[in-house]
């Protein structure tokens, strides 16, 4: 079975390899900062790791949502104007334009592999609060990645709904690799509630998954995450789930 390598780029953001196709997860350039959503804002609180001009070739862009600066910041719009091939909700594919795609829940497009074969990226659902909260914090679209010979990998975007997570389960698990957003997002739009999973329900997402390896995304560099690097590795000792659990630093990358 060929590998997956994943470069950890802070936030939501990393570089995917599998199978000779190379994607971005959530791109995000910006510098820390205060960043306003209407009458709010999201304060960024880490510097990124890499420039736009040093990604280098990709294939694609897997964007969970485009309407959070956290998520796609100014670099990273302006980032996509210069990638093959967006996808994103159908809401998102509509604002953005360009060679952005919706890629409906459920449905998948194949990208060409250089060996001939083709990696299946297939939209699946996401939920970015609680139930009924979607008018407010707007559409947001997972991922499953599959293919011959590579290994299944699940892309959560901002889910914050394990019920979300046993219905992408019930259909693709179980998972050689999960790739959890996992900060616990909190924010005043929604008082006390999560926006995305905490360290414990990234825990338990991982063994409804039956995932074999786990790496968190989105879970520091903002000032509005309730979880963090901290949090994460005791809330798996506690499901025993330990060797299961990938904690890349900022930069760092690993092969699975």
């Amino acid at each position: 079975m060929s590998s997956l390598n994943i470069r950890y780029l802070g936030g939501p953001s990393a570089i995917l390899e599998t199978g000779g196709v190379r994607l971005v997860v959530d791109p995000t350039f910006d510098a820390p900062g205060d960043y306003p959503i209407g009458s709010r804002k999201l304060t960024k609180t880490a510097e990124p790791v890499l420039g736009p001009d040093e990604i280098g070739p990709v294939d694609a862009v897997l964007l969970s949502h485009d309407q959070h600066p956290d998520n796609l910041d100014t670099g990273g719009r302006a980032y996509l104007s210069g990638v093959p091939l967006t996808l994103t909700t159908e809401a998102g594919a509509g604002r953005l334009g360009g060679t952005a795609r919706a890629l409906p829940n459920w449905e998948h497009v194949d990208l060409p592999r250089p060996d001939g074969g083709t990696l299946r990226v297939t939209g699946v659902p996401a939920q970015h609060g609680p139930d009924g909260t979607e008018h407010l914090t707007g559409p947001v679209t997972g991922f499953v990645l599959s293919g011959e010979g590579l290994p299944s990998t699940y892309v959560s975007g901002d889910n914050a709904s394990l019920d979300v997570v046993r219905a992408v389960a019930g259909r693709f698990a179980p998972f050689d690799v999960a790739v959890l957003f996992a900060g616990g997002a909190q924010t005043p739009l929604l008082g006390d509630a999560y926006l995305t999973l905490t360290s414990e329900d990234a825990a338990e997402a991982a063994t409804i998954l039956g995932a074999a390896h786990i790496v968190p995304l989105h879970f520091e560099g903002w000032a509005h995450f309730s979880r963090g690097r901290d949090t994460i590795p005791p809330a798996f000792d506690k499901a025993a789930l330990a060797d299961r659990l990938h904690l890349l630093g900022p930069g760092e990358s690993i092969e699975l």
